[in-house]
């Protein structure tokens, strides 16, 4: 299984990543591990706020791609409302890959 995760930063900004181990991964983030992301080592992550469940990295990496191109408003919407997902991107992803986690 992958997971694909929108985490907030101190900054108010948001990161979205993939990974198949989320419990590790987020410890990674939040501790500023090496090997945490560059983004969040310098904007320091504070929460997880959304992780989306999918079978396989091809479907986690269409997820993350997409949500990455996503607005801050549209973003902060899909965080407030897991549901938004298929209004911003059902056009981009099929949606039943996905089963919300978070």
């Amino acid at each position: 299984m992958y997971y694909t995760y929108m985490i907030r930063c101190k900054d108010n900004s948001i990161y979205t990543g993939i990974t198949t181990n989320l419990e590790k991964r987020m410890q990674e983030h939040f501790t500023k591990d090496e090997k945490c992301a560059k983004y969040t080592k310098k904007h320091t992550a504070i929460r997880l706020e959304r992780a989306w469940k999918s079978e396989n990295r091809v479907f986690a990496s269409k997820l993350e791609y997409w949500i990455k191109h996503l607005s801050k408003l549209q973003k902060e919407n899909l965080i407030k409302n897991p549901k938004k997902l298929e209004e911003f991107l059902s056009d981009k992803i099929e949606i039943e890959n996905y089963s919300l986690q978070l």
